[in-house]
């Protein structure tokens, strides 16, 4: 639950919920610029500033705050700030695990920051069991054609190709942009390829 309550908060605590969420909005906004834009240094200062405003707001754990947590793990992450990335993660999975009722549209955002963290790391069979259940639940909750599931794809072909396995990078990358079948078979099959990656 909420920590505060905007009934709770009359008149001027009132306006300094609805501020305190804009700010979060503002610099969650801010630091996502900054990761896409690939200045992830830069990007953890506003993303740091969106955690603190998203626990004086929601609580300490509340599933509210994984948004941020994610985004701060990310940007460590291409900062090389890898320990930092590992705090980061910990709480939002911490997070999701004792939210039973954790919607698979959070999940597959968690799924795909731990893929990724684990690409960092070099661990690509862990980082390709990641991203497999990032597709998974991303393709089940908004379709395997969907923007969400289709960055999956992209950051598995990613790790084939540094794997110099090109044909089923380039399979992969084809599906970023014509993917068809059903969501159910396509993920499993990946989690399947991925957990046997070892032996391959």
């Amino acid at each position: 639950c909420p920590k505060y309550q905007a009934q709770n908060w009359p008149g001027e605590g009132g306006r300094k919920l609805q501020h305190h969420k804009y700010i979060i909005d503002v610099a969650y906004s801010t630091a996502q610029e900054f990761v896409w834009d690939g200045k992830h240094e830069e990007a953890r200062p506003a993303a740091l500033h969106a955690l603190r405003f998203s626990i004086e707001v929601y609580g300490s754990n509340s599933l509210q705050l994984v948004p941020a947590y994610l985004l701060l793990a990310e940007a460590s992450t291409g900062a090389g700030h890898l320990p930092e990335a590992s705090k980061y993660l910990s709480q939002a999975e911490w997070i999701v695990l004792r939210t039973p009722d954790c919607s698979a549209a959070v999940q597959y955002k968690l799924h795909r920051s731990l893929g990724l963290f684990c690409a960092a790391k070099g661990n690509f069979e862990q980082a390709l069991y990641h991203l497999a259940n990032d597709v998974y639940l991303a393709s089940s909750t908004f379709g395997l054609q969907s923007i969400e599931t289709s960055g999956g794809y992209f950051h598995m072909a990613n790790i084939f190709f540094r794997q110099n396995k090109m044909d089923i990078a380039n399979s992969l990358y084809a599906e970023v942009g014509n993917t068809k079948g059903h969501p159910l078979a396509v993920s499993l099959l990946f989690l399947c390829f991925s957990q046997g990656f070892s032996s391959l």
